[in-house]
């Protein structure tokens, strides 16, 4: 600097000087400077650009994708083994809902279900056992693409197949099911993390992994290519566009995936496939966020409306319905405390309506949280909604901060640890090259809107 920009620089701030060459503030206080709008511009467009490196190169919230992808799989594990002596009453060839009049609905409605593609009990014992098969394995993140598409289709083919089973939960998981597909929910707590982490451990200390270990993959792809196929040429993927579009993109982009992992890992396709899936997932889970605050919000609102719920007695009616009291004398104990009935009716409406406004202040977004998840495991207790609840749970995963996660993770690796000495620990994130470090303990913790 010459000496007169010496003096300048005393008094402005340090922004003022740009790539080593003073630059005049374009207007100026009387009693101080001000920043160039030059300088603010450019600031502005480094934040963006920094943002849209991160959402391209980064798969965020991996750690509560996880989180739903176990709770949602596990939830209809659960309903599907619950299930399983009344299956052929519920969806089966006994249903009340007969499969011609299934066949009928659906030709109306165009979903979709592979148990409309023959009515033999062979065929509906099939359907059922990959449904539960790929639930059990989603949740332990096995292939997880792969799984999380049969696992939509098993959600879709059953619940299909007799509509009128169905709840509130049974919705949630219907979309959940389908969002899971997008998503890259298999990065953290999976099989396929930890055989991520033994490839590059392999790759780092110079061993070659036998072939046959990466052999599953192909195999799923060429058996499920030639489902899609058959589906596809029989018309048997509903009356939809979008169905039939996302499996064949998602089947031709998992090729391509392996294709250039195989033979051009540090290609630019392969920058370009993993910024698709980055994409792909962080909007994905955007749309999931968008979703709980859709549910919570018109729950409340509709609630608001209704005259039990203003005069605070609502609670006390299913209370005193036999089908919504697995126990009686505790349903019968708090039935009988009005104070307490109409605090709990009022709050499920304030906490309801109120959350979605809270999701920018992070404590008070994480207190409703633990809130919601005490009522969803007070109304798995109190009505015998096991599974409802489970699936509001697992939905409002999302929103848990990333901190208390790593920390559970830790801790049920100490656990685990400590019941099986000498096994490997719980998979950690897969991470690529342009991957940030997941979060560990600090002070600001990182926090954004899902943690």
């Amino acid at each position: 600097m010459e000496r007169g920009e010496d003096q300048y620089a005393a008094v402005l701030p340090s922004t003022a000087v740009v790539d080593g060459h003073f630059r005049r503030p374009s207007r100026e206080r009387r009693g101080g400077g001000q920043v160039s709008t030059a300088v603010l511009d450019r600031k502005a467009d480094h934040k963006v650009a920094r943002g849209i490196q991160r959402i391209t190169s980064t798969a965020l919230g991996r750690y509560q994708s996880a989180v739903i992808r176990i709770g949602f799989s596990a939830t209809y594990l659960f309903f599907l083994l619950r299930e399983l002596p009344h299956r052929h009453e519920m969806y089966g060839p006994d249903a009340p809902w007969r499969w011609d009049m299934a066949q009928q609905l659906i030709s109306g409605n165009q979903s979709f279900t592979a148990l409309m593609w023959s009515d033999s009990t062979v065929w509906f014992e099939t359907v059922y056992a990959v449904a539960l098969i790929s639930a059990a394995l989603l949740m332990v993140g096995w292939h997880t693409r792969a799984m999380s598409v049969l696992f939509m289709a098993g959600v879709l083919s059953l619940q299909n197949r007799t509509i009128f089973m169905g709840d509130g939960g049974d919705n949630v998981i219907h979309l959940m099911a389908i969002y899971l597909v997008l998503t890259r929910c298999g990065r953290v707590w999976s099989l396929d993390a930890r055989r991520a982490a033994r490839r590059e451990r392999a790759e780092a200390a110079g061993q070659r992994r036998p072939v046959w270990e990466n052999a599953a993959g192909p195999v799923l792809w060429v058996v499920l290519g030639l489902v899609l196929i058959v589906a596809s040429v029989t018309d048997g993927l509903g009356g939809t566009w979008w169905l039939p579009t996302l499996l064949w993109f998602l089947w031709v982009g998992e090729g391509a995936w392996w294709a250039v992992n195989r033979f051009a890992p540090r290609s630019q396709s392969r920058i370009l496939l993993d910024v698709v899936a980055n994409l792909a997932h962080n909007a994905t889970l955007v749309v999931i966020m968008a979703e709980v605050c859709l549910i919570y919000a018109t729950a409340g609102w509709y609630k608001i409306q209704g005259s039990r719920w203003q005069d605070g007695t609502a609670l006390y009616y299913p209370l005193k319905l036999d089908y919504f009291t697995p126990w009686p004398a505790l349903s019968d104990l708090l039935a009988s405390n009005g104070v307490m009935v109409m605090i709990l009716t009022y709050g499920t409406v304030i906490v309801q309506v109120a959350f979605p406004f809270t999701l920018f202040n992070r404590r008070v977004k994480n207190v409703l949280l633990v809130v919601m998840m005490v009522e969803h495991a007070g109304i798995a207790l109190l009505l015998g909604l096991p599974f409802f609840s489970m699936a509001m749970i697992a939905a409002d995963s999302v929103f848990l901060p990333t901190v208390f996660l790593v920390w559970l993770g830790g801790r049920v690796t100490l656990a685990r640890g400590l019941l099986f000495p000498g096994r490997s620990k719980v998979p950690g994130p897969r991470r690529g090259e342009d991957d940030e470090q997941a979060p560990q303990h600090s002070d600001d913790g990182g926090h954004t809107l899902v943690g």
